[in-house]
């Protein structure tokens, strides 16, 4: 490797950002083939799926080399990296801020087309008391393990961290599962007029969130067991407790504006 004398990393030329826009092209093209019924458009659809898959496993396998193994992530790329993280949860809050928006625009002066109240007629809501407010008691006890772990982390008690993060990735699949129930058995579909539309829109997509959180906890969780992280030195899971604390925060809302005030 030859020397250089600043703190910045300059990557290695990488094969991945083409790999990958090469799944992104198979993604986008299959699937407006498979919407018009043309042949091959579902196999050209998930060999560019397969192929963004494999793009994020050897790429983020890439990251995790160059942090843990070859010292390339000095403490001014680490401050990058989480701008960069802060920046994203900061879309993500503008993505979401979205779907508040249509919802609340639709249910504070619901239209005659759906009966002139909200929810409109013909609509059963779900009881924001039965399966959503346990999953709120799901989350926010997630959100108490993961800071555990991070505690447990940054004073060096490696027991603690592995069983906190076990049991914050236990809890985020049961909400997962919950709320998988919750939609197979759900009284109304997400045709069903602006409401249905911004419940599923909005509750689905943090579902997604929740499935990316887990899959970056999981991570974390495995990469603790081969010892990558330390006090000092645990960027990518400071990142993912910054996320799923994101994806608390979030519910929290859904809970109160679309489950509660909004039924």
């Amino acid at each position: 490797m030859a020397k250089h004398y600043h703190p910045w990393h300059l990557v290695d030329p990488s094969p991945w950002p083409y790999v990958g826009s090469f799944g992104c092209l198979g993604l986008t093209v299959g699937t407006a083939m498979w919407f018009h019924s043309y042949a091959f458009g579902d196999i050209i659809m998930f060999t560019g799926v397969s192929i963004i898959i494999l793009t994020m496993i050897v790429w983020w396998r890439d990251v995790i080399r160059e942090a843990s193994f070859e010292g390339h992530h000095t403490l001014v790329v680490q401050r990058g990296l989480k701008q960069g993280m802060l920046l994203f949860i900061l879309s993500e809050v503008c993505f979401f801020f979205s779907f508040f928006w249509a919802f609340f625009h639709s249910s504070l002066g619901p239209t005659i087309d759906v009966g002139g109240v909200w929810p409109p007629v013909g609509i059963v809501p779900i009881s924001a008391f039965d399966v959503p407010l346990l999953n709120t008691a799901l989350l926010l006890t997630s959100g108490a393990t993961i800071t555990w772990a991070h505690y447990g982390l940054i004073s060096g008690d490696r027991y603690n961290t592995i069983l906190s993060l076990f049991l914050t990735v236990a809890l985020g699949v049961v909400f997962t599962s919950l709320q998988a129930m919750e939609y197979y058995e759900a009284p109304f579909t997400i045709s069903d007029s602006a409401y249905g539309s911004t419940f599923f829109l909005a509750t689905g997509f943090h579902g997604i969130h929740v499935l990316i959180g887990t899959a970056f906890l999981i991570v974390c969780f495995f990469r603790i067991l081969n010892h990558h992280f330390t006090k000092h030195h645990h960027n990518g899971f400071e990142a993912a407790i910054w996320y799923w604390h994101f994806v608390d925060v979030v519910w929290v809302f859904l809970f109160i504006s679309i489950y509660w005030w909004g039924a």
